[in-house]
């Protein structure tokens, strides 16, 4: 499966345009956008459009700028779109599951307890799966993001650590985008705004 993930478009319909054209053109199977889809909730106009009229199947989380009720909206407003906040997703045999916010910034924060319940509730469906891929909006603990001096989540961590997901997805520091790291046989990528494709 071929997956274009991307962080952090906050309001930018023009990117997401962009980043339509580069999932329909590199053939893409899913995309999955890991928060801050919005400014401070400000418009979601033309944030998901692009990435259904090309016939893409979207999974969506809410960072620290929206709040998950945005999410639930976009998810019933568009049929390829699903939200997996504290829930999961299935495609190829492969199990989505997520948690958006940041517990240090910005309006829509969560605390690293009910973030690992949610992180636990998701895995919880798809963990008879051989594959599966974690989607968070914040950096996990310890990992590289942290040198930009934004403290991870210790619950993200310990959530790699227990599930050992495949691959580990979040944005949040736009300066650390595109940086990767490993904990144990997890892939830790910092999507950001830049976007990143990669196959499983």
């Amino acid at each position: 499966m071929k997956i274009l993930a991307v962080g952090d478009l906050h309001g930018d319909s023009g990117l997401a345009r962009k980043l339509a054209e580069k999932a329909k053109k590199e053939n893409v199977d899913l995309v999955i956008i890991t928060g801050d889809l919005t400014f401070l909730e400000q418009s979601t106009y033309q944030l998901i459009g692009p990435f259904e009229r090309e016939g893409k199947d979207v999974l969506i989380i809410p960072g620290n700028h929206e709040s998950n009720a945005t999410m639930n909206f976009l998810e019933s407003k568009y049929m390829k779109t699903k939200n997996i906040h504290g829930a999961h997703s299935e495609k190829n045999g492969i199990g989505f599951f997520g948690v958006g916010y940041a517990t240090t910034a910005g309006p829509f924060a969560i605390e690293e307890k009910e973030m690992m319940h949610l992180l636990k509730k998701g895995h919880e469906k798809i963990k008879h799966l051989e594959k599966s891929i974690m989607v968070t909006h914040m950096h996990p603990e310890g990992s590289s993001s942290e040198k930009t001096g934004f403290k991870g989540s210790s619950s993200i961590k310990k959530a790699i650590k227990e599930f050992q997901p495949d691959v580990a997805l979040f944005s949040h520091i736009h300066e650390a985008g595109g940086v990767e790291d490993k904990i144990g046989k997890t892939r830790l990528i910092n999507v950001s705004r830049k976007g990143t494709i990669f196959e499983i």
